[in-house]
């Protein structure tokens, strides 16, 4: 049976190409909203961290209804770290929206995805959106997107691929960007007529590949998934099993059926060949498995998802602040958060260690990792984080690093700053193309060279640079990397900091924290530009007497602290650090806490 009222779809592109602004539009066009109903933007970003962000996190699933069609739409995130999102969601669709920027062309993202596009032999639609750029140059990036096809070894029927012209943020979209209309109606009827629609066994027994996990605390976990074959009722008996093997299969029961219309969950009795699908009742339901019929226990293959590259320690926190202000402390608390991380994020691996207090997760890059631990804290999870290292290979004797495709867009007079810090970090030039007064370097650089590299090229781009990565595989080891030249300000006594003593401190370097913080032994309150640490007091109060000096009492001045982000802190501690996460605060502090402890052990380590 073929479903002619039925369309598959996800949108792919790189990070900030416009994908969340233009389902916004589609389903506003598309009669989803009333006249009168109040739409926020960017709607699908449904996560506060995303709000905030601006990206897309999660993968998420919408469906329109154009011409008594329905078109279920899935949204993927732009960015490289979330990469594993797409590559399992494009198990559920027939083809694709390819998005691409009108004036910054396919970046490493589109080319990932776009690969993965192909491998499953997906129908492709080029969609050049933000054609209303005032820098957009539409024939150039048309030539390099047929380039892009060209190199990933694109078949003749991708190469003919229709192409679409839009404005995500006007709602328009043409086949002709010299004569634009004033609506998606091009793009809806291109969707209908060149993406294949489902087609299989209605008759069959089932077969339903679950592709995402979502969790609910009342009905538990729901699984996301199309229907290749067959039929799924409520209520109905059926076997799960993986295609990977790993697993017996085992039999349960669905306990309640839903589709997606608009953004809501509805509820259904039974569904059939093509339908987008959740459905709950089977705890332990994984992303790859498949739900079949008892009778027929065939799982559908499952693409193997790609291997993290960045690892983390998770440590239970043991500061002397620890437990004043999270709501989950313990070690119970973090391994049950972690390990359900792990089912819902296919590209998380969580492993346990000797130490019954932490755990070993790995990632597919320090955001991948800062979304996660930024998500507990706000849940009230209160933990301690080591330092980001990558994941080696051993192959054929030799150690292998993750190597990632740097793309950068800057301004001709900085280029010499790029070229310096590359050159530190161990990059390797591939390509350089100028662009007006703007240049585009595009180098091949460890992952580890990548850790604290963000802020520094903003700052040595004034804020005008733009920066994109993604995994490009794994190579020889490149030798040793400096992540760090600036040594520490640690707190030498517990208390609370005072402004005579941070007016002390502040000569020796940059502070982190203001009069009035709390702060332990041992905890990071500054940066040295000297290499070494240096143990400051910045609770030491001045000496009072009942003498006065002219000019010894005017009011102390201290200069702006440093404040951190999350990803900033993450790439700022060394090895012999920990970062100190709670709901109200983010810490640095040293392993060893005691200073006289640490210091011994220097002596012993220079030795």
């Amino acid at each position: 049976m073929i479903r002619q009222d039925l369309r598959n779809i996800a949108i792919i592109a790189h990070v900030d190409h416009g994908k969340t602004t233009l389902v916004d539009e589609m389903l506003k066009q598309s009669g989803t909203f009333r006249e009168n109903q109040a739409v926020e933007e960017r709607v699908m970003d449904s996560n506060d961290l995303e709000k905030e962000r601006g990206i897309t996190i999660l993968a998420k699933n919408t469906s329109i209804h154009y011409k008594d069609i329905k078109i279920n739409v899935i949204d993927t995130p732009g960015h490289a770290d979330f990469s594993g999102e797409v590559e399992r969601v494009l198990k559920m669709v027939s083809g694709v929206l390819l998005l691409v920027d009108a004036a910054e062309g396919p970046m490493p993202q589109t080319r990932f995805v776009m690969q993965k596009a192909l491998e499953l032999d997906l129908r492709v639609i080029i969609v050049v959106n933000k054609i209303d750029r005032p820098d957009a140059r539409l024939s150039v990036v048309e030539d390099e997107i047929l380039e892009l096809f060209l190199e990933l070894d694109a078949s003749d029927e991708h190469l003919r691929s229709p192409i679409i012209y839009c404005s995500g943020r006007h709602g328009t979209a043409s086949k002709d960007y010299k004569s634009p209309e004033k609506n998606l109606e091009t793009l809806f009827e291109t969707i209908i007529n060149y993406i294949k629609p489902p087609e299989g066994d209605p008759d069959g027994e089932l077969q339903l590949l679950v592709s995402s996990i979502d969790y609910n605390d009342f009905v538990g976990r729901i699984g996301i998934g199309r229907i290749e074959r067959g039929k799924i009722s409520v209520n109905g008996e059926v076997s799960v099993c993986n295609f990977h093997g790993g697993m017996t299969p085992y039999k349960s029961k669905i306990v309640s059926l839903y589709q997606i219309e608009g953004l809501k969950k509805t509820p259904i009795q039974t569904a059939t060949v093509g339908d987008i699908v959740c459905f709950s009742g089977i705890e332990s339901i994984n992303i790859g498995d498949t739900v079949a019929s008892v009778n027929a226990v065939e799982p559908v293959p499952f693409v193997k998802i790609s291997e993290p590259t960045v690892e983390m320690y998770f440590y239970v926190n043991d500061s002397p602040f620890a437990g004043r202000e999270g709501k989950f402390v313990t070690t119970r608390h973090l391994k049950e958060k972690l390990f359900k991380e792990m089912l819902r994020d296919v590209s998380l691996k969580v492993y346990n260690t000797e130490s019954a207090d932490a755990y070993r997760v790995c990632g597919r890059g320090e955001m991948h990792l800062s979304v996660l631990i930024e998500n507990m804290r706000r849940a009230g999870y209160e933990f301690q984080v080591g330092t980001p290292r990558v994941i080696y290979k051993e192959i054929d004797g030799v150690t292998h690093e993750p190597i990632d495709e740097l793309i950068v867009d800057v301004p001709e007079n900085r280029v010499g700053y790029i070229f310096e810090k590359m050159g530190a970090r161990k990059g390797e030039l591939l390509k350089m193309t100028s662009a007006g007064s703007r240049m585009r370097l595009e180098f091949l650089i460890p992952s580890r060279g990548l850790f604290g590299y963000r802020s520094e090229f903003l700052t040595d781009t004034s804020g005008e640079g733009v920066m994109n990565t993604i995994f490009h595989g794994y190579g020889p080891f490149k030798g040793e990397v400096v992540r760090r030249s600036e040594g520490s300000l640690i707190a030498f006594e517990s208390g609370e900091a005072v402004t005579y003593g941070l007016h002390n401190a502040q000569g020796r370097g940059e502070l982190f924290i203001g009069a009035g913080t709390p702060v332990y032994e041992g905890m990071v309150v500054g940066v040295s530009p000297k290499g070494d640490d240096i143990a400051v007091n910045v609770c030491k109060k001045k000496h009072v007497t009942n003498m006065r000096a002219s000019g010894s009492d005017e009011a102390l001045r201290l200069n702006p602290i440093k404040r951190m982000s999350l990803e900033e802190a993450i790439e700022f501690i060394r090895d012999d650090e920990l970062l100190e996460i709670t709901p109200k605060n983010i810490r640095i502090r040293k392993r060893i806490l005691s200073n006289d402890l640490r210091m011994k052990q220097k002596f012993k380590t220079e030795k």
